[in-house]
């Protein structure tokens, strides 16, 4: 399963940079005007993930499959995008359509680089996208209270549903996202959800777009969208598009020198790829032999069944068992077999709850 993460924000503050070092390639135009992105740009991407380069070199397979991530770049909004102004809510759709949004908001200064107002604000501007992105949500959900209300007269079973409706409809008017809806563990708000996607009910990661001076000293924009994010317990980081596009070239020795020579561990855009992964829930766990090396991603929670199922539906529906050894012993052990020498391979059965990082092998019969 491939997750799909929207990259989102007002026209020119970097949206078009980020996503072209995202995917290690000059596939979105980024040009110094505003609605260079005419259409989506779409790429698969490999999650960061040290575990399996380290089984990698431990097995020695043919190939090695890393967890993807799909990336979205979408032509920036502004405001009254809801209604059709600057590109539209043609876009607006592209958004529905992923799991998570990153907010992209610009935390510099450049007379050179337009921007949409005089002078960047990160906290009018997250203001501006998402008051868009609650109208579209708002002008969907009215049409689906207005199908509902036909509905009801045929299926008094629909009355939770539309009741959930119209307390999200109410919410959506004062300017409060669906994520903030109290309801949402409810059966009714799922159901709705499930057919809506609604934009604000998606999980966002704000990433904030400095100069090279702002990655070593936080700036008043920078703390701006800091206390935005902490409000709302959404993720944040920080990057530099421009920085992260020059390292693009780099090969990964070059680029593990250039981030330590910035004071980093990780890039900013490994950490956009990690978090939009983990705000989701979702978790790997491997498998290894002499053919291939694979991450396979799975919700937080899955049973070793629903996990077997993701290779194959078979394995689902036949499961027998599933053996185990956790990445650490692996690593500390170097080998499968010496993992089972030592007795750190465990037989687990249906009701086991796979760990992040479990190396397994499925045993099934159909």
């Amino acid at each position: 399963m491939a997750l799909g993460i929207g990259i989102v924000g007002l026209p020119n503050v970097g949206k078009s940079t980020t996503f072209n070092a995202l995917t290690k390639a000059q596939n979105a135009e980024a040009a110094n005007y505003p609605f260079c992105t005419i259409e989506p740009n779409k790429a698969i991407v490999a999650l960061p993930d040290a575990r399996i380069d380290k089984l990698t070199e431990l097995v020695k397979p043919a190939q090695t499959l890393y967890a993807t991530v799909e990336f979205v770049d979408i032509a920036g909004l502004v405001k009254g995008a809801s209604k059709g102004e600057g590109l539209g809510n043609q876009f607006l759709g592209n958004i529905r359509e992923t799991s998570a949004i990153v907010h992209v908001v610009r935390c510099f200064d450049d007379d050179n680089v337009v921007h949409v107002n005089a002078k960047p604000s990160p906290a009018d501007d997250i203001e501006v996208i998402q008051t868009e992105l609650i109208l579209a949500d708002l002008e969907q959900l009215e049409r689906k209270i207005d199908r509902l209300g036909k509905q009801l007269k045929g299926d008094k079973k629909l009355q939770p549903i539309m009741d959930a409706a119209n307390s999200l409809r109410d919410l959506l008017a004062e300017g409060r996202p669906a994520s903030s809806f109290p309801d949402t563990d409810t059966e009714a708000f799922r159901a709705l959800n499930k057919e809506m996607q609604f934009i604000t009910a998606k999980k966002v990661i704000y990433a904030a777009n400095v100069d090279e001076e702002g990655l070593s000293e936080e700036n008043e924009y920078v703390a701006s969208v800091r206390k935005i994010a902490e409000s709302e317990g959404a993720e944040m980081v920080v990057l530099c598009a421009k920085i992260e596009e020059e390292m693009v070239g780099m090969s990964d020795e070059e680029r593990a020198e250039f981030l330590e020579s910035l004071g980093a561990e990780e890039s900013g855009l490994d950490q956009v790829i990690r978090k939009g992964f983990h705000a989701l829930g979702l978790i790997n766990y491997f498998t290894a032999g002499p053919k291939e090396v694979r991450a396979w991603t799975i919700k937080q929670g899955s049973t070793a069944p629903q996990a077997a199922g993701v290779i194959h539906t078979d394995f689902e529906r036949g499961f027998i068992r599933a053996e185990v050894i956790s990445y650490h012993d692996y690593v500390e052990h170097k080998t499968e077999a010496a993992c089972k020498a030592a007795g750190l391979m465990r037989i687990e059965g249906k009701d086991y709850v796979v760990q992040d990082g479990d190396v397994m092998h499925f045993r099934f019969s159909v």
